[in-house]
């Protein structure tokens, strides 16, 4: 049995993943959330491989890697921390000559690495918030799962989850939670 594909992005009620210009202001009370910190602990511990794009992997290696030892942060934070720390990273890019964060790698063709990634052994993979990434590989019909959490704020404009380009498909929902902040997650497989 080949391993999962989960592409897991957090969205705004009007399907952005972020503001005009990129910001995440929208998003930053409910990401500090307990409850959300534990509803993402579910996502991840299942996967032995994250997929990132180059904007994606230089925001989360900026941010995470001295989480894992600060006493301040929440011990999920910490959890999470050290799970991207280990776990394997591929950083789709066209520009980055070099992956400096423990356990990455760049790749350029993300449906040739997917597709050996999928075949080889291990636990299921994950794409960590990267639209484009998460367009191109439904585009390819390698999504095997979506997890959609999706936070009660109407941005108006930004960047949108879906641009229209992604050929029909249908979904099944298998699971749903609604956290303390409003968020709703959404997990869909493959129908």
């Amino acid at each position: 049995m080949s391993r999962s594909l989960i592409a897991n992005v957090t969205v705004s009620l009007d399907g952005y993943i972020a503001s005009p210009g990129g910001g995440m202001e929208w998003l930053a009370r409910h990401a500090v959330d307990p409850g959300m910190s534990a509803y993402f602990a579910g996502v991840f511990t299942g996967c032995d491989t994250a997929l990132l794009g180059r904007v994606n992997y230089e925001g989360f290696h900026g941010y995470w890697p001295p989480v894992a030892a600060d006493p301040a942060a929440s011990y999920r934070d910490r959890d999470l921390a050290r799970w991207l720390d280990e776990v394997e990273k591929v950083v789709f890019s066209r520009t980055l000559t070099e992956a400096t964060w423990r356990n990455s790698r760049i790749a350029t063709d993300p449906v040739a690495e997917v597709t050996a990634l999928k075949a080889k052994p291990g636990r299921d993979i994950v794409i960590l918030s990267s639209a484009s990434l998460i367009r191109q590989l439904l585009a390819a019909d390698l999504v095997d799962e979506l997890r959609l959490n999706q936070v009660p704020a109407i941005l108006g404009d930004g960047m949108p989850l879906f641009d229209g380009g992604q050929p029909a498909s249908t979904w099944r929902l298998a699971g749903n939670a609604t956290l303390d902040t409003g968020c709703v997650g959404l997990r869909y497989r493959r129908d």
